[in-house]
């Protein structure tokens, strides 16, 4: 399993779309086995999540996010886990034991241009 989550100075990142980066674990049996930190290279929104589906990253953690990339992302059958904020390595821990569930608490309309 990998695990993408919104990244910036060691916390979830609280927008998808405009996270500076992403931090992408693998997970084996229920434990994180290496984690990398990766840089969004100036794309946003749409771009972003292409990237993500290319990565075969299995599931999302992040604060915020739009309806139009819920919808997006999960058709491409990402999981989601919206509305966490704080220690990234930490809810990615709790993700990789199955302590939490997919989350939408973090959608929301945007009022901004893709």
């Amino acid at each position: 399993m990998k695990i993408a989550a919104t990244y910036y100075n060691g916390q979830i990142f609280q927008h998808f779309g405009q996270s500076p980066g992403f931090k992408i674990y693998t997970v084996e049996d229920g434990k994180i086995v290496s984690s990398e930190v990766i840089d969004n290279g100036g794309n946003s929104h749409g771009t972003l999540i292409g990237y993500l589906s290319q990565a075969g990253i299995d599931a999302l953690v992040c604060g915020g996010i739009g309806n139009g990339a819920v919808d997006k992302l999960t058709s491409m059958g990402i999981s989601m886990y919206t509305g966490f904020s704080g220690d990234a390595d930490a809810v990615a821990a709790r993700i990789a034991e199955g302590k939490v569930q997919p989350s939408m608490a973090g959608m929301h309309a945007c009022s901004h241009s893709h």
